[in-house]
């Protein structure tokens, strides 16, 4: 898929609700922490994922994308995110073209994220943020494309039964608030 396909058809607003993990939002709406990703595309090799270290308070070795907490030095979710992306991962925001957004999601633990569809150019070189990123590495947009994926996983969680998706990957487990964005750009991705 080229650049100009990713942009057309990320351009177009795919609606979807926020996804409710099992928190009633109107009851945590004082305590939520406003957060931004950047689902950073590079269509030769896919959208760039990292694997958050293991000594971290917060989802400690699990798959994300880069982003974090909205400062409020930060005048967007896009400015957010992209601080962010250069933080965790050394991304030069002069190769990052930002195309739009996904819609937000809220999760369960709390957090409320913006996710930021952008476009990487040029060759980019990344370098993980001692102590906060273990691993950077690519889901390859073929994955994101092919119909049969995610795989469906069934869990229980705060008492009722859930349907998750999961990312084939052979190094990671691609699940969870991640998982849900790639499920939602894999969509808008698809779309003709």
């Amino acid at each position: 898929m080229t650049s100009g396909e990713i942009r057309r058809r990320l351009a177009r607003r795919v609606v979807f609700t926020v996804c409710d993990l099992g928190t009633d939002n109107r009851r945590v709406a004082d305590r939520v922490r406003a957060a931004a990703v950047l689902v950073a595309i590079e269509p030769a090799r896919g959208v760039w994922l990292t694997r958050r270290s293991v000594h971290l308070v917060h989802h400690a070795g699990q798959v994300a994308l880069p982003g974090g907490t909205i400062d409020p030095t930060d005048v967007s979710p896009e400015t957010a995110a992209l601080r962010e992306a250069q933080e965790e991962i050394g991304l030069d925001p002069t190769l990052v073209d930002i195309i739009g957004r996904l819609d937000d999601f809220a999760t369960g633990t709390g957090f409320h994220i913006t996710p930021i569809t952008a476009l990487i150019h040029g060759d980019p070189h990344f370098a993980a943020a001692p102590g906060e990123v273990a691993a950077i590495f690519p889901l390859p947009l073929a994955t994101l494309l092919d119909p049969a994926l995610p795989e469906w996983r069934r869990g229980t969680w705060q008492g009722g039964t859930r349907d998750f998706p999961v990312w084939p990957h052979p190094d990671h487990v691609i699940w969870g608030v991640t998982a849900w964005i790639l499920y939602r750009l894999a969509v808008a991705l698809r779309a003709s």
